[in-house]
This record gives structure tokens, C-alpha cells and sequence, in this order.
């Protein structure tokens, strides 16, 4: 099972372009799938028909309480691997064909009130912390441009236009969008590379941890965790709370579902419908409160 695991890796890499973290993940998906086998199946063939493994695998999940969505993406996993085999002749079908599968819980997207956003983002911009301007920059970037966690810390300086206020996106896939910038997250970005310490003419990471190298997930997700508890914001906020924010605020505001579809390099205009039900949700609050017969 290890050597096709890394077959497919490497396949991933190199046809697929997969980025860093899309593989890691997949890596991860697997390798726990490959531990089970060895325990449970030391002696399967890969030429077997593995639909009975397959159904005892999930079953084995679901007892362990892992959460639904981290069964469906191991089950996205396992498909893409299977397909792969296939295409491999390694086996002769792929083990999901009629499987029944879990249904994915339909939760609403967890967003930030724009009051409370605006605080957040205001005392970043107020306070004399040593990393304040970088902090308050990437916070504003965030909110400004809703982008996903990945791609904020794979941005280079030279991928942000100060001139026309965008900024180029590598999203999944390493598919490349461009996405305006505001002026206030331009503003931040400006003072905060007025101080960065230079790192060359190219390539140059846009935010850098205290070793002067590139700023990781990680460190990104304990920022924005470091200002939400200074702002004493109640809800459980994450960078991609920032993501949600931005769209809701943009729908709130009377922005087209295809421009947000866009902005956030959605490929399914059914994604990014979710925002839907929070904008109405919202809407129906406004009306309540509002209208003099509700």
C-alpha cells in the first residue's frame, strides 16, 4: 500500500499541481487509511475489490466520533486514490460505485458582525506592539480581499499592485485570480513594508515571522487568534471567518452572487450560495426590526 500511496503522491504533485497543503492533507488521509489496513487487512491485495474495506473503514471512523466533515474529505480522498488505481490497472474498479455515502451537514458560515469587525481591525491599527503594522496589514488583507489562509501567506510583495489596488491570488489548484485590494488594507500594507526589513528585488515574502522568513499558516492563524482575544470578541473567530465575513458583508451590501463567486475563486457558483442563507437570515432580522407591522 506505501509505494502506491507515494505513486499517487507524486502524481498529485506533478500532473495535478496540487498545492503544498492539498497534498499534505491527502498524505495525511492516507497514511491513516494504510495504518487501518495493516491492523485490520495485513494481507489484502491491492487486486481485490476493496468495497467491503471500504465500508468497514467508514464504519471505524464514525465509532471513533470523528466529525462528518473530516469522514466526507477522507472519502474524497479514498475516491481520488481509487480512480487512480484504476487508471494504474493496479485494480479493476474503484470500490465506491454504489456505495452509499454520508450527506454533508448543511452548516451556515460562521462571520463576524461588521461592528465587531471594525473594532478588531481598528485596534490593531491603534496599538504600538512591536509586529502592530504587520499584524494590522494582514488583518485588513483578510477582511479586504477574503482570502483563504494559504493564500495570504504565499503572497510575495510584488503580487500587490499598489498602483491599480489589486493584488494577484494563487489559489487551489494554482489557479491565479486578481482581486482589488481596499484602500485601507493599501494603507496598511504601505506602512508596514515601509518598515519590513528588505529581502531582494523578487520572490520576496509579503509577511515574515521574527527570523526574517516567511510568515507560516500557523503563525498567521496565532495573529489572527491574538487579536481576537485582545478585541474580546465573543464568537470562535478564524482566518476563515474573515473569508466568510467579506462575502456576507459584500451580499448584505447588494453584491451579485457571480461577482462574489469571483472574488473568492470559487469554481461552483453552488459554494458560494451558502452566503445566501446568512444574508437572508440577516435580511429577515433587518425586516423584523425594522418594519412597523413585522
Amino acid at each position: 500500500m506505501d509505494q502506491f500511496i507515494q505513486r499517487f503522491i507524486l502524481y498529485m504533485r506533478a500532473e495535478r499541481n496540487a498545492s503544498a497543503h492539498t497534498v499534505r492533507a491527502y498524505q495525511h488521509d492516507l497514511q491513516e487509511f494504510a495504518a487501518f489496513l495493516k491492523t485490520k487487512y495485513p494481507k489484502l491485495s491491492m487486486e481485490r475489490n476493496h468495497r467491503l474495506v471500504i465500508r468497514d473503514y467508514l464504519s471505524y471512523l464514525h465509532e471513533k466520533g470523528i466529525q462528518r466533515a473530516t469522514i466526507l474529505r477522507a472519502i474524497a480522498v479514498l475516491r481520488a486514490f481509487y480512480k487512480f488505481l484504476v487508471e494504474e490497472n493496479v485494480t479493476a474498479q474503484t470500490p465506491f460505485v454504489g456505495l452509499p455515502m454520508p450527506k454533508r451537514e448543511k452548516r451556515l458560515p460562521r462571520f463576524v458582525a461588521e461592528e465587531d469587525m471594525k473594532r478588531l481591525l481598528e485596534l490593531a491599527a491603534e496599538s504600538k506592539h512591536k509586529w502592530a503594522l504587520r499584524d494590522a496589514a494582514l488583518l485588513e488583507l483578510l477582511y479586504s480581499s477574503g482570502l483563504r489562509i494559504q493564500e495570504l501567506c504565499q503572497l510575495n510583495a510584488e503580487d500587490i499592485d499598489l498602483w491599480s489596488n489589486m493584488i494577484r491570488i494563487f489559489g487551489k489548484g494554482n489557479k491565479e485570480r486578481m482581486v482589488p485590494v481596499g484602500e485601507t488594507a493599501l494603507a496598511r500594507i504601505r506602512a508596514y513594508l515601509a518598515t519590513r526589513p528588505p529581502k531582494g528585488p523578487r520572490g520576496s515574502p509579503l509577511f515574515l515571522n521574527p527570523n526574517g522568513m516567511r510568515l507560516s499558516d500557523r503563525g498567521a492563524r496565532l495573529v489572527v487568534a491574538r487579536w481576537v482575544v485582545k478585541a474580546a470578541l465573543r464568537q470562535n473567530i478564524s482566518p476563515h471567518s474573515f473569508r466568510h465575513s467579506f462575502a456576507t458583508h459584500l451580499l448584505s451590501r447588494g453584491c451579485d452572487l457571480k461577482t462574489v463567486q469571483e472574488l473568492l475563486g470559487h469554481r461552483n457558483l453552488v459554494t458560494t450560495q451558502t452566503y445566501t442563507h446568512v444574508t437572508a437570515e440577516h435580511l429577515q432580522k433587518v425586516y423584523q426590526k425594522a418594519h412597523p407591522r413585522a
